[in-house]
């Protein structure tokens, strides 16, 4: 029988600030100097600190959570990292109901059904960028908001400022992508804002207590699908590919040429002028992507996941695709992507094997687990089956190299009824339907984060960390939506970001 693939709609990209800051935190956290950074610091996966302590913060999504009773109103769960990693303990859950946070919870309106961390207002905090794609404006069904909430000592509290829709009435699903880079390398954080169309908005210069009004607003139309099913790009990541320290973007779409509309990306460099989309070049497909730099040369490198199976139910072949799915890297140059190499469960010593709708790929991550200078890799197939378990899902970490990412040797695999691992092997868990790799308890390392559905859809967060060389099961624990404020009326999803 066919699976029916959830969409993907939460994901926190990254920023890379290069100009005019420096990372002066160990692992990786962003906090801002007067010193420059280099080429090689924007090329690495920095990772948020909303409360500005040094350690890592993560943000996941509840976007179908019930508020005061509203059906899938939507809320984000940001876990602030400790010493002893993350739990509920120590947390934000917010909605468009808490005080100062833009507009007020709707039913179905799916606060956090995108994220974006950057410091926008240059106050040595990371903000958090949230869409609500299906947000509602007077007759203006699907219309979508966006709001920054400010990062403060204490953390996300709720103070945010809305970004208007530069084309309202429209229908548009403002926000379903966004992406946090500095495009034009000025050294403030810029927001890139996608909708239902192939229109993307960018914002530079930062964003203040006003909002986006009065910056320098600029509209990039990738050679992508839009309307129809299409509803403009998938997905939007900010990266450094070519090394030159100022953000790039690749996106994510459908092209046009077929009936099919397969799935294909372009990567769009940042300039002094930002974003050339003149300058696009097409990539090997892939839905959720992350950049970061795996073979320490001083390029980001690009990581898509093509989770779908090689042959459609009619027995098409599928463009640049395998059977069970497929993780494609390309690696950065001073001229922007270079090579490809393709990797399945079958490759190497890669844990599994490939099996017909397994996800591989379904989602990704990017970090340095044992402080080796090269970034690592975790890949899900969040549709494994597992001991005649179907759709439990596992998920796979490979290590980077010199050489890029090792199938060979060091390969990890993590599933719920590996020893350790809290749960158990249940039908559709869909483990892996999130994966953050962050360091959030601050010894300079990522730590593994995974979501899943659970329960039916009330969804969990688990935390694995890494002992300075490995993930490991040693210190790991679930966080469950009663640990997070979310109410599990309903399908939450928290942690999950299921389909719409």
């Amino acid at each position: 029988m066919h699976k029916q693939y959830p969409q993907h709609r939460t994901r926190t990209f990254r920023l890379a600030l290069a100009t005019a800051t420096a990372v002066a935190l160990t692992g990786g956290l962003l906090t801002f100097s007067a010193a420059t950074a280099t080429a090689a610091d924007s090329t690495k996966v920095p990772q948020a600190d909303f409360n500005g302590d040094g350690i890592g913060d993560v943000a996941f999504s509840a976007s179908d959570a019930y508020v005061s009773g509203l059906k899938a109103a939507g809320q984000v769960v940001v876990l602030y990292g400790t010493h002893s990693g993350v739990s509920g303990a120590k947390r934000s859950t917010l909605s468009q109901n808490t005080a100062g946070v833009p507009g007020t919870a709707e039913a179905g309106d799916i606060f956090g059904s995108d994220t974006a961390y950057a410091d926008f207002n240059g106050d040595g905090y990371d903000d958090l960028a949230v869409s609500s794609a299906h947000e509602k404006f007077g007759n203006d069904t699907d219309a979508g908001g966006l709001a920054v909430l400010w990062g403060s000592p204490s953390g996300l509290t709720g103070k945010g400022v809305a970004i208007a829709d530069p084309a309202g009435s429209s229908h548009d699903y403002w926000g379903k992508t966004i992406a946090a880079g500095d495009f034009d390398g000025d050294g403030k954080a810029d927001l890139a804002v996608g909708n239902s169309s192939s229109t993307i908005y960018v914002y530079r210069g930062g964003i203040t207590s006003t909002g986006a009004a009065g910056l320098a607003r600029t509209t990039i139309k990738p050679p992508i699908q839009s309307g129809g099913n299409a509803l403009g790009p998938r997905n939007l990541t900010a990266g450094d590919i070519n090394g030159d320290g100022r953000t790039d973007l690749v996106v994510d779409g459908f092209e046009t040429k077929t009936d099919y509309g397969w799935n294909t990306n372009y990567y769009v460099p940042g300039t002094a002028n930002g974003l050339n989309v003149s300058a696009a070049k097409a990539l090997k497909p892939g839905i959720i992507t992350a950049i970061g730099d795996i073979n320490n040369d001083g390029f980001g490198d690009i990581v898509s996941g093509a989770f779908w199976d090689n042959k459609t139910e009619d027995g098409t072949t599928v463009p640049d695709s395998a059977l069970g799915g497929k993780v494609n890297i390309t690696y950065g140059s001073a001229s922007g992507p270079a090579g490809t190499t393709g990797i399945t469960q079958d490759s190497g010593n890669v844990p599994g094997s490939s099996e017909k709708a397994d996800s591989f790929g379904y989602e990704l991550d990017l970090g340095d687990i044992n402080g080796d200078g090269y970034q690592d890799l975790v890949i899900s197939a969040a549709y494994e089956d597992l001991n005649g378990v179907a759709d439990t899902g596992m998920v796979t970490v490979l290590y980077g190299s010199a050489n890029g990412v090792n199938t060979s040797s060091g390969t990890q695999a993590f599933a719920q009824s590996t020893p350790g691992v809290p749960g158990s092997d249940e039908k559709s868990d869909f483990f892996g339907l999130d994966t953050k790799l962050d360091d959030v308890n601050g010894d300079g390392k990522a730590d593994l984060l995974v979501g899943s559905y659970e329960n039916g859809g009330d969804g969990s967060v688990t935390y694995l960390p890494s002992n300075g060389s490995k993930i490991t099961t040693t210190g790991s624990r679930a966080i469950w939506p009663a640990d997070a404020g979310v109410s599990t009326t309903g399908t939450p999803a928290f942690g999950a970001n299921f389909a719409d």
